[in-house]
């Protein structure tokens, strides 16, 4: 899973700096909430989330690892689309999907929190 999150957050890395340039581009920084969001808890987040995963194994074994990965997975995608959305003036209920989503996202992120505190043994060498 480790591996996984990490080429993940690669992929969150692309998006967020291509966004970032884009916005540099047209001089247009409506979107600066999504380009923040997409790099921190998509790039930064999973990259150091799968890096913790690579080095303590044990951890991603765990139901709270998997439970992990699905929400943050399925909730930061959510909330970037429907804050986009909103944004741009789509529908003001495009706001509460972008909350669930977030809310996903922080329950996704408690689950790994409580994976590291709960069950991160001493490494043995």
């Amino acid at each position: 899973m480790g591996r996984t999150l990490i080429k993940i957050s690669v992929i969150y890395f692309m998006i967020g700096i291509s966004f970032g340039l884009y916005m540099s581009l047209t001089h247009v920084f409506t979107m600066t909430s999504v380009h923040v969001h997409v790099n921190l808890l998509g790039w930064m987040s999973l990259a150091l989330i799968g890096i913790i995963y690579h080095l303590y194994p044990g951890l991603e074994k765990t139901g709270l690892a998997k439970l992990h990965f699905w929400l943050h997975n399925i909730g930061l995608p959510v909330m970037m689309i429907a804050i986009a959305l909103a944004i741009l003036g789509v529908s003001p209920l495009f706001f509460p999907i972008a909350t669930a989503g977030g809310a996903a996202t922080l329950i996704g992120i408690f689950c790994f929190g409580f994976n590291v505190l709960l069950n991160l043994k001493k490494r043995t060498a």
